[in-house]
């Protein structure tokens, strides 16, 4: 980013957003993992009757995201899976903005998320990092720097 790039905003359609539930296959773990390198806070963790996590809640930046371990009997008896289960892969992205997703980036790989994607300014107006937890969950962090018109999107991507 450059020195002359000014920050705005989050975008009013991404302030309030579905709040997604992961099921990893070690919720304490990952909690652990998420404080170091996303700066979550926890609010509240319901522990299983038989161990484990069975409902957990954190907070990254003003987003918020639900998680559990998906082997405890509680959950839905077997109707959740963690990304291990489906060999490594993941049917969802996890889009978070922050204000400054080079000092994120920085901070997850140090604390062990694998960088997909290095941190570079993108034609839809945001700097963007991909990476992925040890849990397996794939993440994409992005700091807003302008505000891009539908045409403008369109006349960027055709540029390539």
């Amino acid at each position: 980013m450059t020195e002359q790039t000014t920050r705005t905003e989050i975008p009013d359609r991404y302030r309030y957003a579905v709040i997604p539930h992961i099921m990893v296959d070690d919720a304490a773990a990952a909690i652990d993992f998420y404080e170091r390198a996303f700066g979550a806070h926890e609010d509240i963790r319901i522990d299983a009757p038989g161990g484990g996590i069975l409902h957990a809640e954190i907070t990254i930046g003003r987003s918020v995201l639900m998680l559990g371990d998906a082997s405890v009997d509680e959950a839905e008896a077997g109707s959740f899976a963690a990304p291990t289960s489906l060999g490594g892969g993941t049917t969802v992205t996890l889009h978070v903005y922050v204000p400054d997703v080079d000092s994120l980036a920085a901070q997850a790989e140090a604390a062990g998320a694998e960088i997909l994607q290095r941190p570079k300014d993108m034609f839809h107006g945001d700097r963007t990092v991909i990476l992925k937890d040890p849990a397996g969950h794939i993440w994409v962090f992005l700091t807003h720097l302008e505000d891009v018109s539908e045409e403008e999107l369109h006349r960027r991507l055709s540029r390539g």
